[in-house]
């Protein structure tokens, strides 16, 4: 029996959760194309009959400009000196930069395997691919080198059989039958938010959190009311938009997915509330969960 932590780590957008979610074979983490959509860590747990690995999808590690920002990178840093194994995604079509080498000589200080991940490969042609792979190895001490997509599923099972070879004989860590270890409020409090991040542009995205304020669930429908906290009051007219009409648009999105959770009918209710400067609060933060385990 082989066991073990692997944290997911890397700069914003290299497609962190997207390889969670392809691993694990269902949607854990929420995905989106803009940077910084992962702000808390996320456990996802694979189970196979002689193996057992709890990947870590960690916040993109970025230049932090608020306490929110410097919550994530800490959070990302914590969790990968905490694993097994650190899986550093690279976007391959963009390879390594200054950006990526301040990051890894911390990561590298830690003294834990890791491994260079050039994701999105479909994206690149095999000769860029080639001396991006090439520089890696030159100039960072990595155990492994592995190209893969995210997207398309591809060389995952080649990542996983090098993983398992650098994973100790061990115990299981959760039940086989478990898969995550995420709270059903997280989970709907991403579902809505990763609606707020593709239906809005520019900074309101990542100036927006959710909380969720009831949940009420019988054998046939849950209701749900949840807050969304905007920084400033032009940003609150944006979320709901022209006679409420982006309101209702991220409510049926949203209300769709945790439908679709759930197996049953879904009464969402929105509530859009202005709490200026929020993300260099501590104490609001901790209110949202940033500082709580999910």
């Amino acid at each position: 029996m082989k066991s073990g932590f692997v944290a997911i780590v890397g700069r914003p957008n290299a497609g962190k959760s997207t390889l969670l979610n392809a691993l694990l074979g269902k949607k854990l983490a929420i995905t989106t194309h803009k940077a910084q959509t992962t702000r808390n860590s996320i456990l996802g747990i694979l189970n196979k009959e002689d193996l057992q690995i709890v990947f870590i999808d960690t916040p993109g590690i970025h230049e932090a400009k608020t306490y929110l920002g410097s919550y994530m990178n800490k959070e990302a840093y914590a969790q990968a000196n905490g694993a097994d194994l650190i899986y550093y995604m690279i976007d391959a079509t963009k390879g390594l930069n200054n950006d990526d080498k301040k990051v890894l000589d911390k990561l590298f200080s830690y003294d834990i395997p890791i491994f260079a991940i050039f994701n999105k490969i479909d994206e690149i042609s095999s000769d860029k691919l080639i001396e991006r792979c090439s520089y890696a190895s030159t100039h960072y001490d990595f155990k492994e080198i592995i190209p893969i997509s995210a997207l398309e599923k591809e060389n995952l099972d080649e990542l996983l059989k090098t993983s398992e070879e650098y994973l100790n004989d061990g115990i299981l860590y959760y039940p086989k039958d478990q898969e995550d270890v995420s709270t059903l409020e997280f989970k709907i409090s991403e579902i809505i938010r990763e609606k707020i991040i593709l239906n809005t542009f520019e900074e309101v995205p990542h100036l927006t959190a959710v909380k969720i304020d009831e949940y009420k669930e019988t054998d046939s429908k849950a209701l749900i009311e949840a807050s969304i906290i905007v920084n400033k009051q032009s940003h609150k007219a944006i979320i709901i938009g022209k006679q409420g009409s982006m309101l209702k648009k991220i409510n049926m999105a949203a209300s769709r997915d945790i439908k679709e959770l759930l197996r049953k009918r879904v009464i969402l209710s929105l509530y859009v509330k202005v709490e200026e400067d929020w993300l260099n609060k501590e104490k609001k933060l901790f209110d949202l969960g940033y500082f709580n385990e999910n």
